[in-house]
């Protein structure tokens, strides 16, 4: 079984990961991919406007930041894992990154934006669950008092 970890740097991200390191502890035999998904940059912000935080985007420092935490979780439990930065819309492309990868379920974490503003800017945890076609797994932030038990899956 190969498992998606969606991360993007956030507290909520990390309670995924924990959650995926957490059932390989239990027994579960599964490799992992740490995937982000950064804003995508376009021509004209190169040509016109190479500022600092688009060149940064493009050398890919920002999605290794965010997955910098999660590789050192990952890393001080000794579990394996392959890691990819992709860049678009998020839960279209961490959908298609896990169908690129050959994996078997998505995990990730739910940032709990509330009813109004997940329906002004949508939800990539709502993206990810209404689009994909395998098993995904949201993961509640444990500050939100429900902790890593109140997981919901569909």
């Amino acid at each position: 079984m190969k498992i998606l970890v969606a991360v993007d740097g956030s507290e909520a991200a990390l309670d995924a990961v924990r959650h995926a390191l957490l059932l390989r502890q239990a027994g579960l035999d599964a490799a992992f991919l740490l995937a982000t998904v950064q804003e995508p940059t376009y021509l004209y912000e190169m040509v016109l406007a190479p500022g600092a935080d688009v060149l940064e985007r493009v050398s890919g420092a920002v999605g290794s930041r965010a997955l910098a935490a999660a590789q050192a979780l990952f890393d001080a439990a000794g579990v394996p894992f392959e890691r990819e930065i992709g860049a678009g819309e998020p839960a279209s492309t961490l959908i298609e990154m896990a169908a690129n990868h050959g994996c078997d379920a998505i995990i990730l974490g739910a940032r709990g934006l509330g009813a109004l503003r997940s329906a002004l800017v949508g939800s990539v945890s709502q993206g990810v669950l209404l689009g994909s076609k395998l098993p995904v797994t949201v993961v509640k932030h444990a500050g939100d008092g429900s902790g890593l038990r109140g997981a919901g899956s569909r």
